[in-house]
């Protein structure tokens, strides 16, 4: 009787959970296409009414911006993220991208794994056919070469011309997982690659040792890495089997999770395919490579044992927590401030207890270490990697503390927040959105360089 009524629950919680998370997403695709509607008729409007009139401004004799002296700041999204040209016109960072003159906001896969992630970014900047290698690509069972870029968006970077990058949520382990590809040149052809291609690390929310919110969603206490029969991440699964299978060419280009190297279309594996695909006998969830894994603590700790902090990068982290304690018990800290879609997940998260009879993850392993959370990471670890090994860190209040700065630290602040609030929305973000951003972009361009500071578009005649 008691096993009845607790699957009832499961599932009451799991019906509820998919409505929410697919009504929010039906509202973000719509909210785009009724974005792109009304610039499509604001601009039908104009032309319209275009007198034809050009306004051409008086620029002083050599004036020069010096924007292609600037390294570029490079956007990197998390988890069912999309870069520019995704999504039409909305921004995933809800425009932050437009605070400074050099960004990049580069389209990865939104669902596919760390690894494959860092490739593409990799080619992305450099140019060229994304390769996934040989090696990885045989054993996860996919292409070994995606998506060609003609010309690459930042095809000089080198040890000269180093980047900047910001990553939120999954984004941040992608980020460290390419830096440490660099500096094992891990790119064929590729031989000159360091870890100094890097200037700086930041990091929103950062995924860098996991979160228990995966066994939530239906991944194994046990490895982290098989599923429960009866999940989240189940109906995930078959939703994006079932997406990849049609391959309608407009929804794709409009929102793409990333699969497209397993080749899952219709056209390739027929109907025979997709039954295999859905009953978990080929594709990326049967293989794990896909970025849930990436994400228990098992994954993360996996993937920690081979990434290093340089001594030459610097580090920022801002770590986000929606939790309180009342009575010494975790509970959601507002009822308001924590958006629909991850107010069952902060309360979940902090009641999280990892089941008794299965091993702990890691030696030491205490249920409240991780109680803190922001509705989908424990806030305990996105400050900084820790698992397995502790690396480098100093706590943050105001920014003045850590003047002048070292790299290889990670800086880390703790910001009152849940995981979504620094993107897709800005008006609900407020003015903490551009109070981080704007530390965040002048931290990049004042505080931060190897040689000496390039000179900004707005200095260049003060």
């Amino acid at each position: 009787m008691i096993r009845w009524w607790v699957l009832s629950l499961q599932l009451a919680e799991l019906f509820v959970s998919s409505i929410v998370h697919m009504l929010y997403g039906l509202y973000i695709f719509s909210s785009a296409v009724a974005g792109d509607l009304s610039q499509a008729l604001n601009e039908c409007l104009f032309k319209a009414n275009n007198t034809n009139v050009v306004v051409k401004e008086d620029v002083p004799k050599g004036t020069s911006t010096n924007v292609d002296s600037l390294p570029p700041i490079v956007l990197v999204h998390g988890i069912f993220g999309f870069g520019k040209g995704r999504l039409g016109a909305l921004s995933y960072f809800a425009g932050a991208e437009k605070k400074d003159e050099r960004v990049l906001v580069p389209d990865l896969g939104s669902l596919t794994s760390i690894y494959d992630r860092a490739r593409e970014l990799f080619y992305y900047l450099k140019g060229g056919q994304v390769d996934y290698g040989e090696e990885h690509s045989k054993a996860c069972g996919h292409s070994q070469f995606g998506r060609v870029y003609e010309q690459g968006n930042y095809p000089e970077w080198d040890e000269d011309h180093p980047i900047h990058f910001v990553g939120h949520s999954a984004g941040a382990q992608v980020v460290r997982l390419l830096q440490q590809m660099l500096a094992d040149k891990a790119f064929e052809g590729y031989e000159n690659t360091s870890e100094k291609w890097v200037l700086s690390i930041t990091a929103l929310s950062g995924a860098f040792n996991g979160t228990t919110r995966t066994y939530l969603d239906g991944m194994q206490p046990e490895d982290g890495r098989t599923m429960k029969p009866i999940g989240l991440i189940q109906v995930c699964r078959i939703g994006v089997i079932i997406y990849d299978w049609f391959d309608i060419p407009w929804l794709k280009a409009y929102y793409n999770f990333g699969f497209d190297h397993f080749n899952m279309s219709w056209r390739k594996i027929g109907f025979r395919g997709l039954v295999n695909g859905l009953l978990g006998n080929s594709g990326p969830f049967s293989s794990g490579d896909w970025i849930l894994p990436d994400l228990s603590i098992q994954g993360a700790m996996q993937l920690n044992c081979h990434l290093n902090t340089f001594p030459n990068t610097y580090y920022f982290s801002y770590a986000t927590k929606r939790t309180r304690k009342i009575l010494g018990i975790t509970v959601p800290s507002s009822i308001l401030g924590i958006h629909p879609l991850l107010f069952i997940r902060v309360l979940q998260i902090s009641q999280w207890r990892h089941p008794p009879d299965v091993p702990p993850p890691y030696k030491g392993y205490r249920d409240e270490d991780w109680q803190d959370n922001d509705g989908a990471l424990n806030t305990a670890y996105m400050t900084h990697p820790r698992l397995p090994i502790e690396h480098p860190s100093c706590f943050v209040q105001n920014d003045s503390e850590c003047q002048p700065l070292q790299p290889g630290i990670w800086y880390y602040k703790i910001v009152e927040a849940d995981h979504i609030l620094f993107i897709v929305n800005r008006e609900r973000a407020g003015v903490q959105f551009d109070l981080i951003y704007d530390s965040i972009f002048e931290r990049c361009r004042k505080h931060i360089f190897r040689k000496d500071p390039p000179t900004l578009p707005n200095e260049a005649h003060q």
